[in-house]
């Protein structure tokens, strides 16, 4: 694993971003925050189209009567908060895992120089330990990523949950660490939960200053 992220001056991590995780609202909104409140200074990230094509084809497989402003929206937030859309690469018939459907990643990730390759697809994960040291980046699954965010920066992470709830709370829910569970982050959202109960809430609901 990873020791940090972006921890040396100068350094950012360039973080390829799979389909499983831009699907997922909950691990958009924790990248896209997590990204934009550290200024850039942690990590950058990329993704191709053919990524972004299968996100938004999954979301429409899920939610098929869902209006079509809601997936141009989608693709909209995605545009605006990816670094780098990857367009030049070659699935070649080198990539070492066993699911061909995954070739397409890999050949992207390694095209951009990519040092992670944020993914929840159990594929990756079940690579042999010589199928991973042949891969010149590393694959990470979302809940390990946020932990190693949380151990390199915890008060990032806090200021984040605080964007999070002042948005959910007016949209009637602050249950983070549940969402988080739904989305396959047990030990981020556990973390998460600490974080919230050391917290000072009252922001929530007080009153406009005067």
């Amino acid at each position: 694993m990873t020791e940090g992220l972006g921890n040396l001056p100068g350094m950012v991590t360039r973080v390829f971003v799979d389909a499983d995780v831009l699907f997922s609202r909950t691990l958009r909104d924790w990248l896209f925050l997590i990204k934009l409140s550290s200024g850039g200074g942690m990590y950058t990230l990329s993704t191709s189209m053919d990524v972004i094509a299968e996100s938004i084809s999954r979301y429409r497989d899920r939610k098929p009567t869902a209006p079509g402003w809601k997936v141009s929206l989608m693709f909209e937030r995605i545009q605006e908060n990816i670094d780098e859309r990857v367009r030049d690469y070659t699935v070649d018939g080198s990539f070492v895992g066993g699911d061909a459907d995954d070739a397409h990643v890999d050949a992207a990730a390694r095209a951009c120089g990519a040092a992670v390759l944020l993914t929840a697809d159990g594929g990756w994960h079940k690579m042999t330990d010589e199928q991973l040291a042949a891969l010149p980046y590393e694959p990470q699954h979302p809940d390990d990523f946020f932990c190693i965010v949380d151990d390199s920066s915890p008060d990032l992470v806090r200021k984040v949950i605080v964007e999070q709830l002042t948005y959910w709370f007016k949209n009637g829910s602050t249950d983070l660490p549940a969402a988080l569970r739904v989305a396959g982050c047990s030990e981020f959202a556990e973390r998460v939960r600490r974080h919230v109960q050391h917290m000072d809430c009252s922001f929530l609901t007080a009153g406009p200053r005067t």
